[in-house]
């Protein structure tokens, strides 16, 4: 049977204590946004647009972060590589661009050297003094300074640099900021359950498995990391994935049966699955029609539903308060589950 959830904790000063950790680095967000920028300001600034790279490699365990914004404007062919090394092909007339903000790990280690070796192009985020900068040092290598492990930030941060040399768009930083900063006050640990949309949505999830859904190539990426995020705090299992994916799911989960006893064999109760719309106002048709069919077939299996919407501002912006809100629902998930939570 699954850990019973209790609504009293998310109200409860002790309990959300417990959790400052946790909710204290969300809250600080936003401050590490700007922190970020500011201290690779000279670095990017250093940057120009004199020569255009034949292709864009981006490396590392957060290269999909950076695809999902790149992808659709960058004037050159692009590459996620997530996986260690770089493509056979990559070489001296392409640009290699590395996200770690937490110095990296083997993969990207390896990454960093070949690119290094091959006479890449280079731009890697990473702490000034880690191993992973001694690497990353050549006559074609940019450098930009990181303080903090916060990824989001990091990507900011690279994706300003890259619109410098023109490879991709131009990103307000202080927008992305200010979206962090208005989910912290919003979702604050002191805004009571009927107030606060964090808390509400892990009320929903309190005796329910998530099925998290972003129709755009962002929202999609926010809610494989929030589904992460939840599966981390609450030691539950949370799924995100395509509507094509996920609608299987719905298909068998049967509809809720008014007349059943649910003392009959507690010990056999499960959690029916509960879908979460990461909705960032995406309204192309394609994604019109997956979330269509997704509400339809939720409402025939009485699978309740809850939006999460950021339509407003800049795309990453809205990504960011999507990923925010989502991160801070499964703290307050963990919270009421008697769990403990690391930052």
């Amino acid at each position: 049977m699954a850990d019973p959830f209790d609504d009293t904790l998310l109200d409860d000063e002790a309990a959300l204590a417990g959790a400052d950790a946790a909710l204290r680095r969300l809250a600080e967000a936003g401050a590490r946004v700007r922190r970020e920028v500011t201290a690779a300001a000279d670095a990017g600034g250093a940057l120009s647009r004199d020569e255009t790279p034949r292709a864009l490699v981006v490396a590392g365990a957060d290269a999909r972060l950076l695809r999902a914004v790149l992808e659709p404007w960058c004037p050159v062919p692009f590459v996620a590589w997530p996986g260690p090394g770089l493509p056979g092909w990559a070489g001296a007339l392409d640009l290699v661009v590395v996200l770690a903000p937490d110095g990296g790990d083997s993969g990207t280690a390896s990454a960093v050297v070949e690119a290094v070796r091959r006479g890449c192009a280079l731009i890697v985020a990473c702490p000034p003094h880690s191993v992973l900068a001694e690497h990353a040092q050549g006559r074609h290598t940019t450098v930009l300074p990181t303080s903090t492990d916060d990824v989001l930030a990091a990507a900011v941060v690279m994706l300003q640099a890259l619109h410098l040399v023109g490879l991709g768009p131009e990103v307000n930083a202080e927008s992305v900021a200010t979206a962090l900063d208005d989910v912290s006050i919003e979702c604050a640990p002191m805004r009571d359950v009927a107030t606060n949309p964090a808390k509400g949505l892990a009320l929903m999830l309190g005796d329910r498995v998530p099925l998290v859904w972003g129709g755009s190539v962002l929202s999609a990426r926010a809610a494989r990391r929030v589904a992460e995020w939840m599966r981390r705090t609450s030691g539950r299992p949370a799924l995100a994935a395509d509507a094509e994916h996920l609608l299987p799911v719905l298909t068998t989960t049967d509809a809720i049966d008014l007349f059943a006893d649910p003392y009959a064999d507690p010990g056999e109760v499960l959690l029916r699955p509960a879908l979460i719309v990461l909705d960032d106002g995406a309204d192309e048709p394609a994604v019109r029609e997956q979330r269509g069919r997704l509400l339809h077939l939720s409402a025939a299996r009485d699978v309740r539903v809850h939006t999460v919407t950021a339509a407003e501002g800049a795309e990453v912006a809205r990504y960011a308060s999507l990923l925010a809100t989502g991160s801070y629902a499964a703290v307050y998930l963990a919270v009421g589950l008697h769990r403990r939570v690391e930052p």
